[in-house]
């Protein structure tokens, strides 16, 4: 019986040392692979993500304790397409680069690479199909911009730029191709 386990243990010992790597090798490669695609780069840019993490810590420490308590930025129903979610977003990032970000241009060192990565953000989900005009008008794009508007001036605009993180975060989780749609 010895000699049997011997052989079959001299057998299996070489396939071990082939088949453990390379199924260490596919599952890591699984495990890094995202589950879903951006619809834009930057959304997936560790420098984007950076620049907007630190212009928004900086806006939030220029903001009163009250100011900090409350938010402009609506919460959305998840359960909804995620496209008509993105499309939403797209639309408000549209009003943050055309009436926000551009009057900050100083407010921190990194307001430039924020606002020419949200330009690519906004260009490369319009040729998505996200057309940001026809979101103009949801009851989110008019709640956002009325919240804005009643803060009032330069203390709306730093409330709006301390909440660019959130814009991105939902940029981030619905601006996406999910995987199980790429295969058809």
């Amino acid at each position: 019986m010895k000699p049997a386990a011997a052989t079959l243990g001299s057998f299996l010992r070489p396939l071990a040392v082939v088949f453990v790597p390379l199924l260490l090798i596919g599952w890591a490669g699984a495990a890094t692979l995202p589950l879903d695609i951006p619809l834009s780069q930057p959304l997936r840019s560790r420098e984007t993500y950076q620049a907007v993490r630190d212009v928004s810590l900086h806006a939030q420490t220029l903001q009163t304790e009250e100011d900090s308590s409350s938010r402009l930025m609506p919460q959305v129903n998840t359960d909804q397409n995620h496209l008509k979610i993105c499309c939403l977003h797209a639309n408000i990032l549209d009003f943050y680069l055309n009436n926000i970000l551009h009057q900050r241009d100083n407010m921190h060192p990194k307001m430039h690479r924020l606002k020419t990565d949200l330009h690519r953000v906004s260009k490369d989900l319009q040729t998505h199909g996200c057309n940001v005009t026809h979101y103009h008008e949801h009851h989110h794009a008019v709640e956002f911009r009325r919240k804005l508007k009643a803060m009032g001036g330069e203390r709306g605009m730093t409330k709006a730029v301390g909440e660019v993180d959130i814009l991105f975060s939902y940029l981030q989780d619905f601006c996406v191709q999910q995987r199980n749609q790429t295969s058809d």
